[in-house]
């Protein structure tokens, strides 16, 4: 559910007309629910309340704001980061120390001493030379590392290849059959205290049966190792859980039944769970709001040119996904059109040949579900400058990124002396 709905023939986020929003900010620019946040949290939360003090991280890559963060730290979620950029975002926003998780498959030594210092919760390990450097950073620094090591399980998560992360091709996490000995080598190696083992193996899962046989082979991995005498106490399971993006497919797995399958698969380990969700949470909570410039009729098809591109949401191009598309004030009827904009590429297009409702230049409309991996992931191709983001609460809104503008994008060319 979320909070965008149409009242008095407009779209509202919550009780703030887009169309007020686009006339004093601008567009393209997103546009986020708190509500939805708010709400989508708590739905997680519900579903595990079974289950004895787990740490829900959000996954800041999904949404880095520090805005966003402190209003899910305030909800009770810790975070999960893959960067020191993001581990300081979520100090920033106010997420304790000790509700962070720093996940990732290539931390530099410099990011290890930065959450040594910072005092984290735990740093995920995925390979034996990032162990190792570990131990090194810690002991010149006199700390004791807290860590879990990443498994793959090698579970095809039935996603898209370039979300997978669990299977044995994919870059992440230690090979099932490598982790005792490396969590044997690990409680013997200075600064390192290991306790516990992770998996996450890919994202937007619409089958919880992936997901089901990642934990039980986890499960069996953790048994295994306490006959060996290690302390295992945490059992970091990991993201994925997939949303709704196009409303004419059928409903993902919902919170309630990941959750049900969590305690099924998990009673009587004994350890702390954590979990990673990031586009569950703020997916369905933002959307990319965009101004009609122009309809085109080519030879082949009609074209709708939007004052958004590729750089602001680059989702659709990068793995060819779908975004629902809607008009801020709708008409009757629909008409077939490919919805572009007015980046210089072919591939800058959000919807190829597709019914919409008729707009004409100058209407606005959402490229809906863009709360997560839409502004995260924008760039400024053809110099074109990073879109202000707006949070919506209740009847009032902030900017909560402001607008890059052209001089700002140009001062940070340095222009040699020579030239």
């Amino acid at each position: 559910m979320d909070y965008f709905q149409l009242t008095d023939g407009a779209m509202q986020a919550e009780a703030v007309a887009l169309e007020r929003i686009a006339a004093e900010v601008g567009t393209p620019c997103y546009v986020y629910s708190a509500a939805t946040l708010r709400r989508h949290a708590q739905v997680f939360q519900q579903a595990l309340s079974g289950l004895d003090n787990p740490l829900i991280a959000f996954a800041v890559k999904a949404n880095p704001n520090v805005a966003v963060l402190k209003l899910l730290g305030r909800e009770g979620l810790g975070a999960d980061v893959v960067s020191v950029g993001e581990m300081r975002r979520a100090l920033a926003a106010g997420i304790p120390a000790n509700r962070i998780v720093f996940s990732g498959v290539g931390k530099t030594a410099d990011e290890m001493k930065a959450a040594l210092e910072a005092g984290i919760l735990q740093l995920n390990v995925e390979s034996e030379p990032e162990l190792r450097h570990l131990s090194a950073v810690a002991t010149a620094l006199g700390k004791t590392a807290e860590i879990a090591i990443r498994v793959n399980p090698d579970v095809d998560a039935g996603t898209h290849a370039k979300i997978s992360t669990g299977k044995a091709e994919n870059k992440f996490g230690v090979p099932l059959d490598r982790i005792e000995a490396l969590y044997a080598e690990a409680a013997a190696l200075p600064g390192i205290r290991p306790v516990g083992v992770a998996a996450h193996i890919g994202s937007q899962l619409l089958d919880l049966a992936p997901m089901q046989a990642a934990y039980e082979k986890l499960g069996a991995l953790m048994g295994r190792l306490r006959a060996a005498g290690q302390s295992v106490t945490r059992v970091d399971l990991g993201g994925g859980l997939g949303i709704p993006y196009d409303p004419k497919l059928p409903l993902p797995p919902s919170p309630a039944e990941y959750g049900a399958m969590v305690s099924h698969v998990t009673k009587g380990w004994g350890v702390q769970l954590m979990f990673e969700p990031g586009r569950l949470i703020a997916g369905n909570a933002g959307v990319l709001l965009a101004q009609v410039i122009l309809v085109k009729t080519g030879a082949a098809k009609s074209f709708v040119v939007l004052d958004a591109a590729m750089n602001d949401l680059i989702r659709p191009t990068l793995y060819g996904v779908y975004h629902d598309i809607r008009a801020v004030r709708p008409r009757d009827g629909e008409m077939r059109a490919t919805v572009v904009g007015p980046v210089c590429e072919t591939g800058d297009m959000f919807a190829e040949d597709r019914a919409i409702t008729p707009v004409q230049e100058g209407d606005l409309i959402c490229l809906m579900t863009a709360g997560a991996y839409g502004a995260t992931m924008a760039s400024t191709y053809n110099s074109r400058p990073l879109v202000p983001e707006v949070l919506v609460d209740g009847g009032h809104y902030s900017v909560i990124r402001r607008r890059q503008t052209l001089e700002e994008l140009l001062e940070l060319d340095q222009v040699p002396g020579w030239l």
